[in-house]
């Protein structure tokens, strides 16, 4: 019978992973307590027992910034009844499931994705025509439930899943992690009739769906195998390669380095994670990676910095225009917050730097009419003024954002626009469109103040603007996180970057816009080809350094196959989609048919 093939009307974000165990006996009856990690649940008539969890393969391929990850996993029903399972898994917080498939025997099913309502009605009639079916629920934007119908005695059930994941590059570290636990939730709140789901909690009066989220576990994981083998291909030579809690074996060939675990068994008692750092250089490192898929051609450009130890004290000159919204919707601790990061900001520049702060609520109110030099006296103007910001009126955010980029600019200075706000307008595509067309040779960087920041509005804004968005939602993440922000912003590596692509091909790319490449930070590019590039063709990358121009070229034509990078394109979003994405109200329903 023909296999079910994926669809790509919606697509989830799935955000954490936990591996099950398994249980010898029937489980006794759970309690957080003794909660350490997950266990496939079968439904049987004398209640729930765990599920034998006979092995777990994992397999990881790394290339560049993407990780294409594989779980497989095989249960069995050593029961004497037909029963349905239920178990929960999260998923890695940069990760988006693309492929779920599962093994009775010699049946395959293969994984669509329908409305969450609709799937659930289809998975009811499937169950009761016994047939067999699963289910895939989103519970939080990082959990998810899957119901497996009609698993008979003796049977075997094989899950296999599929994922991408956008890895972390943070102080010249790449790592991935792979979690292999599940740490109960704590469910506050008076207990309800209701009970939707199977876990070890009622639900409550403050959580309405505490039973689909606290699925029951053991402590111990003694009885099956866990496989685990990873690929990494980071395009460049490694100093370091190295797991932080379980022993590997590391082979290196080609520059491709494969990390097995060390042993027949892991415990299955704490994540995985990998941690590599290429050798140090003192300049910046670009590399590509290829994929084609149906005869089109995919890439991801990577633009790594140098290390910070390796670069020279030489610093660009900038402009920096701080923005700051004293409007009523940031009364209290959000406006507290605005001002602590700004009075922050205002430490870091030096001597040569150039600034500005404009403050602005129904009005826009700049303290300077220009840019003017970070002298002591003009930085202790700045800080008073500052200091006596207080909130009230609207959020006319067109008006102070339209004068810090018409306002004349500092010869030979990098500009860089600081808009610290909660983001609270519904005017966003007029905004959009006035960074686009006044932007010029600027950098917008946005900050999200407060517990419920337009996070949209603002990433999008920097992205447009060839910045970064950081949020701060508490008084005490202010220091580090405009620590953080301000360290990058002084240390500009490569601007003005652009990519030629040989003639005669035409390419897509995100974003349109290269951002600048900054310590502790790489710039990626995703790309696209209408056609095959001849053998010798170039993409050339070239930029602006404090020292001079920058570029370098790659070869494309024929190239290894780097798998997920083709994936990658078709979730331009997949770093910056969030909790509140429309896709991942979306469930993704499994069914034999």
């Amino acid at each position: 019978m023909q296999a079910r093939q994926w669809s790509t009307a919606l697509t989830i974000t799935l955000m954490s992973w936990c591996l099950w165990q398994p249980a010898e006996a029937q489980a006794p009856e759970p309690s957080p307590a003794a909660m350490q990690s997950g266990s496939l649940l079968l439904r049987m008539s004398e209640g729930y027992v765990t599920a034998t969890l006979l092995n777990t393969d994992v397999n990881i391929v790394v290339n560049g910034l993407v990780a294409r990850v594989s779980v497989m996993q095989e249960f069995e029903n050593t029961g004497e009844e037909w029963i349905e399972g239920v178990y929960v898994f999260p998923l890695p917080d940069a990760a988006a499931v693309d492929h779920m498939r599962m093994y009775i025997g010699e049946r395959f099913i293969e994984g669509e994705i329908r409305e969450k309502e609709q799937a659930r009605k289809e998975y009811e009639q499937a169950k009761s025509e016994g047939k067999k079916t699963s289910l895939v629920e989103q519970q939080r934007a990082n959990l998810f439930t899957t119901s497996v119908a009609n698993i008979a005695p003796g049977e075997k059930v094989i899950i296999e899943i599929e994922y991408l994941e956008d890895l972390k590059f943070e102080e010249g570290i790449f790592s991935l992690r792979f979690p292999m636990t599940l740490t109960p939730r704590y469910i506050p709140g008076r207990t309800t009739e209701d009970r939707q789901g199977s876990g070890w909690s009622p639900d409550t009066d403050l959580v309405d769906d505490a039973s689909l989220v606290t699925p029951p576990m053991v402590t111990t994981s003694n009885s099956h195998r866990v496989a685990l083998r990873a690929s990494v291909n980071a395009g460049m030579p490694l100093e370091i390669i190295a797991s932080r809690y379980h022993p590997v074996n590391v082979s290196e060939s080609s520059g491709n380095y494969l990390v097995t675990l060390a042993g027949d068994r892991a415990p299955m008692d704490h994540d995985f994670e990998l941690l590599w750092r290429p050798t140090p250089a003192a300049a910046p490192r670009a590399m590509v990676f290829a994929e084609t898929i149906a005869g089109q051609p995919h890439y991801l450009l990577l633009v790594v910095p140098p290390e910070p130890e390796l670069v020279t004290d030489a610093s660009m000159a900038r402009e920096m225009i701080f923005i700051i919204d004293t409007s009523g919707s940031m009364h209290g601790v959000s406006l507290e917050q605005a001002k602590a990061a700004l009075g922050q900001a205002l430490q870091t520049l030096r001597p040569g730097d150039y600034f500005n702060v404009v403050e602005f609520n129904t009005n826009t109110n700049p303290l300077y009419p220009a840019s003017v030099s970070a002298d002591s006296k003009n930085l202790e103007n700045a800080q008073r003024f500052v200091q006596k910001l207080h909130s009230n009126g609207g959020t006319e955010m067109y008006t102070a954002l339209s004068f810090a980029l018409r306002t004349p600019r500092v010869e030979n200075h990098l500009r860089q626009i600081v808009f610290i706000t909660d983001g609270a307008v519904g005017n966003e595509e007029g905004l959009f469109k006035l960074i686009d067309s006044k932007l010029d040779d600027a950098r917008l960087f946005t900050v999200g103040i407060g517990s419920a920041p337009n996070s949209w509005f603002m990433r999008k804004a920097a992205e447009t603007g060839r910045g970064s968005f950081t949020i701060i939602s508490a008084l005490h993440e202010v220091g580090e996180k405009m620590e953080r922000l301000f360290r990058k912003l002084e240390s500009p590596q490569v601007t003005d970057i652009e990519v030629q692509w040989p003639s005669g091909v035409t390419v897509d790319s995100y974003p349109g816009v290269v951002p600048d490449l900054y310590l502790g930070e790489p710039v990626v590019v995703k790309a696209r080809a209408s056609g095959t590039f001849r053998q010798g063709d170039t993409v050339r990358i070239a930029g602006n350094t404090v020292g001079g121009a920058w570029s370098r070229e790659l070869t494309l034509g024929v190239r290894p196959q780097s798998s997920g990078i083709a994936a990658l394109w078709h979730a331009p979003g997949l770093r910056t989609c969030s909790t509140g994405c429309a896709a991942a109200q979306a469930r993704m329903r499994l069914a034999w048919l």
